[in-house]
């Protein structure tokens, strides 16, 4: 009875316990798989969320077909502000070219330089930046000016200016100004708005 227990019954047990152990660490296995998957799959969409931040103006499609121009007959004490040998002119804290004998607001283009920041103007911290924002405009300090330059990606403000528009990329909704698009999103149950891409004008 020994030996029949010796040779039937132990062997059996032993093959019973190995498949066990196998099945377990199989199991384990195909959970370590199913979680590199899914981060695989996060750091891809954030991959090319960054890679994309700059979009073709042909893939943006804005709601309203025209914008209101803007235009004065006249510009008291302004400045000019030479940018890439044309003459703009800077005024009651927006900017204007000249039309036909009228200024046009305009939005500043990235380059445009100004020696003293407008009164209303916001500072925000992004990672290494220090940004002065005005009215939609993103200004950086340089020695004794003040540059607009483009906004990091993940940059966050509080509000837009009046006149933003709203346009659609593949479906996806948000908001433009001077060239930046925003996506709405919420930062400790405060509306505000991210910075998500850049267009690039063609």
């Amino acid at each position: 009875m020994k030996t029949l227990i010796k040779t039937i019954v132990l062997p059996a047990l032993v093959l019973i316990g190995t498949a066990t152990q196998v099945s377990a660490q199989t199991k384990r296995s195909n959970a370590k798989q199913k979680t590199v998957v899914t981060t695989t799959k996060r750091t891809t969409t954030v991959v090319n969320k960054a890679n994309n931040r700059r979009v073709s103006s042909t893939k943006v499609i804005y709601k309203k077909p025209t914008r209101k121009v803007v235009s004065v007959r006249s510009i008291p004490n302004k400045t000019i502000v030479k940018h890439k040998g044309q003459n703009y002119y800077y005024a009651n804290n927006k900017f204007y070219t000249q039309s036909r004998g009228r200024y046009i607001v305009i939005a500043p283009k990235v380059g445009f330089r100004i020696k003293t920041l407008p009164a209303n103007h916001k500072r925000v911290r992004f990672n290494t930046h220090n940004y002065y924002i005005s009215q939609g405009i993103f200004y950086i300090q340089i020695n004794n000016a003040y540059e607009v330059v483009d906004p990091e990606i993940g940059t966050v403000v509080y509000e837009l200016p009046e006149d933003y528009e709203k346009v659609t990329i593949d479906g996806q909704t948000y908001y433009e100004y001077a060239n930046v698009l925003y996506e709405k999103v919420q930062v400790d149950g405060t509306r505000a708005y991210e910075v998500v891409g850049i267009i690039d004008m063609e």
